[in-house]
């Protein structure tokens, strides 16, 4: 890998969904990225989010995670 993750297909990839609710207006959608070790990618599952999607590597992701559940005050 280049250190692009963009440039990396990930076309048809199952993706888990995380709601915070009843789903029915979207879901939080994250999947591994194929062929890239720890690389994964988050979407919106809402109609505006279709089609966009933010790349992350674990090490991003959990720094993201660490922080979140740290400033609100959550447990794991």
């Amino acid at each position: 890998m280049n250190g692009n993750l963009y440039a990396l297909p990930a076309e048809g990839v199952t993706t888990t969904n995380f709601c915070g609710g009843p789903c029915t207006e979207g879901c939080v959608e994250f999947a591994a990225i194929p062929g890239a070790a720890d690389s994964f990618m988050v979407r919106d599952s809402k109609p505006e989010g279709v089609g966009k999607e933010l790349r992350f590597t674990a090490a991003e992701l959990d720094d993201f995670a660490r922080g979140w559940v740290r400033d609100r005050d959550l447990t794991a």
